[in-house]
């Protein structure tokens, strides 16, 4: 006869744990659901509330034709889709270069180097934003995409990630490769590439999320709307109220909006959890 496994009681440490799970749960999601309850809420019934309201007996989808029908938000998909792809290939061009010179060759100075580099990383973005705007406006660049692509076209702490998962493919594979005559891209790109795939994934879809949601730079670089990107519309949205922040069309421009990065995230989340948990794992 089969043996019935005896179910365990829950222990209070189990409890606690799962009480806690589902209390971090409620707090992440809850963002979630308020932008799309605002969203379903007519302009005067949020404006009218005293007191927000967590449920709405009357949702309406009026703000999401009001948000594509204030603002150009179909043209301005398409500038952060070109701006998205334009930005996210030029780097990973850059710095899986830079990142496979720090792995494998070898010259004059390159720890120091890479010291210099890393310590680029503690100096915030934000320092170097007048120094990129007066670069740019000096090119001629402004409103134009290469005026948005360029100063976003490397990442300090993608290099870092690539070059620590470059470094654990085996030195004696590199050298095999070397002694048959492997040119050091075709090693780049037959080899390192292909086993530190998860990596390089990760990387591509946390600059997309990065570039998708691109807001300072450009509000600042940008004042022509033909080179508008989506965060300008939900600005735009906004302030579009009579007298008042029109909220609910804003909500309903971010669901549209966010909707692209969610459902990439769900589709590789396994890759993004396994990039970067190989990316800072030696071994």
């Amino acid at each position: 006869m089969e043996k019935r496994k005896i179910k365990k009681p829950l222990s209070l440490g189990r409890i606690l744990c799962w009480a806690l799970l589902i209390f971090w749960a409620i707090m992440v999601l809850f963002p979630f659901y308020w932008m799309i309850l605002s969203s379903v809420k007519s302009y005067s019934a949020y404006n009218s509330e005293y007191i927000p309201s967590f449920f709405t007996l009357h949702p309406t989808l009026e703000n999401y034709f009001y948000a594509f029908s204030t603002v150009p938000l179909g043209g301005y998909f398409v500038n952060t889709l070109i701006f998205t792809i334009a930005t996210t290939g030029i780097m990973l061009m850059v710095i899986i270069l830079i990142a496979y010179a720090f792995a494998r060759l070898d010259f004059p100075g390159k720890d120091f180097i890479f010291a210099l580099i890393l310590a680029l990383m503690m100096i915030p973005s934000e320092l170097v934003v007048i120094t990129n705007f007066v670069t740019i406006t000096d090119w001629g660049m402004r409103n134009t995409f290469w005026g948005l692509i360029l100063p976003s076209v490397t990442s300090v702490f993608y290099i870092y990630l690539l070059k620590e998962n470059f470094s654990q493919v085996p030195e004696e594979l590199y050298k095999a490769a070397k002694v048959d005559g492997c040119s050091d891209l075709r090693f780049l790109f037959k080899v390192m590439l292909p086993v530190c795939k998860p990596t390089v994934i990760t990387v591509v879809i946390l600059k997309v999320i990065e570039c998708w949601n691109s807001y300072v730079w450009p509000r600042l670089i940008t004042d022509d709307e033909s080179y508008f990107l989506v965060s300008n519309g939900i600005q735009t949205i906004r302030e579009s109220g009579f007298g008042r922040e029109n909220i609910p069309a804003m909500m309903a421009a971010v669901v549209v909006i966010s909707l692209p990065l969610i459902v990439l995230f769900l589709i590789f989340r396994n890759k993004i959890m396994e990039g970067v948990s190989r990316g800072g794992t030696k071994g």
